[in-house]
């Protein structure tokens, strides 16, 4: 099935819906030009996710037993172990890499990953590109032109 999908997909060739008109969010007028729609999605959301916490931790009791919590680096194994677990399918992330490709050859991804995220571990620093991620609108039933 995916592969008449797929087939399908090349034969109609690139077809993307337009984007819908978002509203402004003050008068609640349509913004028409693409880029201010853009613009608007990223204070939308920058707005969204960037909230301060509704609960101080300070409140919160710290509980009085000491777990067993391996803080080494990662090894080989739990390097290995991860990559089985990744989700055929999926879309590559930002980085472009698909899933298919990490999984293909686990011993060479392993061992290329491995000295990556001992020095990471090492050095208490996650790469900036990390940090990024896809956001994808899904519309809900209301008005799809409110943000």
């Amino acid at each position: 099935m995916k592969q008449l999908y797929d087939t399908t997909k090349k034969l109609a060739g690139k077809h993307s819906k337009p984007e819908r008109p978002v509203n402004e969010r003050e008068e609640g007028r349509p913004i028409t030009e693409i880029q201010q729609q853009r613009n608007r999605w990223v204070e939308y959301f920058e707005e969204l996710l960037n909230r301060p916490a509704s609960m101080n931790p300070r409140d919160i009791e710290a509980a009085h037993i000491d777990l067993p919590i391996d803080v080494n680096p990662p090894t080989t194994e739990e390097i290995r172990m991860a990559i089985r677990k990744i989700k055929s399918g999926e879309a590559a992330g930002p980085n472009n890499i698909p899933d298919e490709a990490l999984k293909s050859y686990i011993e060479v991804t392993t061992n290329m990953l491995h000295p990556l995220l001992k020095k990471i571990w090492r050095e208490k620093q996650v790469p900036k590109d990390w940090k990024e991620g896809h956001l994808i609108k899904i519309p809900k039933k209301e008005d799809l032109s409110r943000c």
